[in-house]
C-alpha cells in the first residue's frame, strides 16, 4: 500500500504510518514514544471526541443538525485518535492493517449472519 490513490484520494494505513513516524523523529520525539505514553495519549484523545458528545443525546447519523465547525472539531478529534492508534501500533510491531482484517474474521466466526427466513435475536 502507499499514500494517496490519485484515482479516489483514498489514505493508507502505511502512509499514515510514514507520515507519523517522520513527524516524530524530526522533532526528536521517538525517546518519548512507548507503548505505554502512546497508548494513554490515545486515551486521553479518546476523551476529548467522547466531550464533543457529550451533552448532544442520540444523533442521527451524518449528524445534520450539526455546524459545520462542529464537524470539523469531530474530524480533528477522530484523526488524533486514528494517528496515536496507527503510530502505537507501529511502535508494538503490530500490522494494524492485518490485525483488523483477522478480527473481522474472528467476528464473523463469532457473530455469524442469521440465516434468511430465520429470527433474528
Amino acid at each position: 500500500m502507499t499514500g494517496v490513490s490519485e484515482s479516489d484520494g483514498s489514505v493508507t494505513l502505511d502512509l499514515l504510518k510514514k507520515k507519523m513516524a517522520d513527524f516524530a523523529k524530526e522533532r526528536d520525539w521517538d525517546r518519548f514514544h512507548s507503548p505505554r505514553n502512546l497508548f494513554l495519549a490515545m486515551v486521553g484523545e479518546v476523551g476529548e471526541v467522547s466531550e464533543v458528545f457529550q451533552w448532544k443525546g442520540e444523533v442521527p447519523k451524518g449528524l445534520p443538525d450539526w455546524k459545520e465547525e462542529e464537524k470539523v472539531h469531530l474530524g480533528e478529534e477522530l484523526s488524533d485518535v486514528l494517528l496515536y492508534l496507527v503510530r502505537l501500533s507501529d511502535i508494538c510491531g503490530i500490522d494494524l492493517g492485518q490485525a483488523a482484517l483477522r478480527k473481522i474474521e474472528l467476528n464473523a466466526i463469532k457473530y455469524p449472519a442469521p440465516v434468511k427466513g430465520s429470527e433474528s435475536v
